[in-house]
């Protein structure tokens, strides 16, 4: 089977951090571009972060650059994505995905989602 488990979403209050997780099993994430997406109630889904198979290039949505971090350690098969100074607006299901590019597509892997919920 070759499966993306996501990891790390819960409650949290305007400010505060959280850690997704983002974890293959199957197959090696060595030679995918690692992409966060989310989506929010009643929303489009959207992308958040993307990063190269290597780790060395990394793109963020406008709306959490200087908040959020991408990484990946493919050594544990996993990519991470570090939230900061998390907004009511951040909340959403998160999900990863592994291809060939930051876009969607039809040979796309999926993890199932972890919900973030960002509230006083």
């Amino acid at each position: 089977q070759l499966q993306l488990v996501e990891s790390g979403g819960g409650l949290v209050q305007p400010g505060g951090s959280l850690r997704l997780s983002c974890a293959a099993s199957g197959f090696t994430l060595d030679y995918y571009t690692i992409g966060w997406f989310r989506q929010a109630p009643g929303k489009e889904r959207e992308g958040v972060s993307c990063i190269s198979s290597s780790g060395g290039s990394t793109n963020y949505a406008d709306s959490v650059k200087g908040r959020f971090t991408i990484s990946r350690d493919n050594a544990k098969n996993t990519v991470y994505l570090q939230m900061n100074r998390l907004k009511p607006e951040d909340t959403a299901v998160y999900y990863c995905k592994a291809d060939s590019s930051c876009l969607q597509g039809p040979y796309d892997y999926w993890g199932q989602g972890t919900q973030v919920t960002v509230s006083s």
